[in-house]
């Protein structure tokens, strides 16, 4: 006779759902099972595992039945990290839509380097799970653009190190701060994969920079436009 928490973990492993939805009928302790095996079980919980997996009807059923339900609930592994930051790292697009409007309150949260889901999001190129982490950031994107590590490296760091230049594009147009150092005083520009990758990493910061400048310039226009002189014939 298999024990039940492994028969769950290779049922998410096989990504049959009816199997799981049965296991956790007859053994309801077990909806987390986090996996104590060494080295790799890193004490992943069943959502852990089916949102590194990508078994999105399996996410859905878990959170159905009330895995991180609540802020207080949110399951971590021995590295801190959430399901959403092994979703986030995995790219898989619709289980961290369905996470990051379930739980938003993990979105934000850092693991045991400091990183959060957008960073590992950037650090593997994943564009659209980038665009979806900014969207629904409880804080606003601002807050977490302006997030860093333990070594003060931000999301567009990692982006640039690794020469994602779709991520670098959406980061930057979304407000990120490309003056921002880490803890040895680099920017991420100069941590471009390629030349090709700098050249347009600056071309980036620069177009974004006219097109703020344009802004601000209609805006005074505006504001101007609004403002009647009044002479001192008139007023008389």
């Amino acid at each position: 006779m298999i024990d039940p928490s492994l028969r769950l973990r290779r049922a998410i492993h096989s990504a049959d759902t009816l199997l799981v939805q049965r296991i956790l009928h007859s053994h309801p302790s077990l909806l987390l099972n986090p996996d104590p095996s060494v080295p790799l079980g890193l004490s992943n919980t069943s959502l852990h595992l089916s949102s590194s997996l990508g078994h999105l009807p399996i996410v859905r059923l878990l959170l159905k039945l009330g895995h991180d339900s609540t802020p207080s609930s949110l399951s971590l592994n021995e590295e801190h990290q959430t399901a959403l930051h092994l979703a986030s790292a995995a790219g898989h697009t619709d289980i961290v839509h369905l996470l990051c409007s379930s739980c938003p309150w993990s979105i934000p949260r850092r693991d045991i380097r400091g990183r959060d889901a957008l960073m590992l999001a950037s650090l593997s190129g994943h564009d659209t799970v980038v665009q979806i982490l900014l969207t629904f950031s409880p804080s606003g994107p601002e807050a977490l653009l302006a997030g860093s590590d333990n070594d003060g490296n931000t999301a567009l760091h990692f982006a640039s190190s690794n020469g994602h230049l779709l991520v670098l594009r959406t980061l930057l147009a979304a407000g990120a701060d490309s003056e921002r150092r880490n803890v040895w005083s680099w920017t991420a520009v100069a941590y471009s994969a390629t030349v090709q990758a700098e050249v347009y990493f600056k071309g980036l910061v620069g177009e974004v920079e006219r097109r703020r400048v344009a802004r601000e310039r209609a805006v005074e226009e505006k504001k101007g436009g609004a403002v009647r002189v009044v002479g001192v014939d008139e007023e008389m």
